[in-house]
């Protein structure tokens, strides 16, 4: 039975992750996501319109949420950033099944697409700026920091699409050598700066 029609967004937000995890973006409708919620189809309809744009939202929400942790710190501890990536790091992980499932619609929606771009477009800047707290300038000449943030961002993003297909990925280890490999670009600037 439906529950009374008094559910927030962000209530059928989560409906419709857990909808595109458990059912696949083939079966992601707004009837799916009124099922998982436990509500009608109209009062989906009502917050969102249309498929297209709750998933836009999603897209946007979820973004936002792996951001806010880190955008709050004063101060760049690659250690915490390092720690929070890989919370979300396995073969079972909620948040990157739900973002590659969202890059995989993407290729035929081009108002995903779109989004997602710009989304990863202000990640790239977010860590850029927070590289930037960190280093006084890039550690190795002739790679920008603006470089180092989407290459971080991109190793972070592979290091998960690596876990999600293989179950004995080695997250731990593989964390663990990149803190030392963004340590060992810090030692190179303290050298230099001496």
């Amino acid at each position: 039975m439906a529950k009374p029609n008094v559910i927030n967004r962000e209530d059928l937000l989560r409906s419709a992750k857990e909808c595109l995890v458990t059912r696949g973006i083939e079966k992601f409708t707004l009837r799916a996501v009124a099922e998982i919620a436990e509500v009608t189809q109209g009062t989906v309809y009502y917050h969102f319109r249309t498929k297209e744009q709750l998933l836009l939202d999603v897209v946007q929400d979820i973004c936002k949420t792996s951001w806010n942790e880190l955008s709050e710190r004063n101060e760049f501890i690659i250690k915490q950033a390092l720690e929070s990536a890989k919370s979300r790091c396995s073969y079972n992980s909620f948040f990157h099944k739900l973002l590659f499932t969202l890059i995989a619609s993407s290729f035929t929606n081009v108002k995903i697409r779109d989004q997602l771009g710009d989304i990863l477009f202000k990640e790239n800047q977010a860590l850029s700026e927070k590289l930037e707290k960190l280093w006084s300038k890039s550690p190795i000449d002739g790679v920008s920091i603006d470089t180092w943030g989407v290459l971080f961002n991109a190793i972070v993003d592979g290091i998960a699409l690596q876990a999600l297909l293989n179950k004995d990925f080695p997250v731990e280890k593989t964390y663990t050598e990149l803190e030392q490999l963004v340590n060992g670009l810090s030692n190179l600037l303290d050298k230099e700066e001496k």
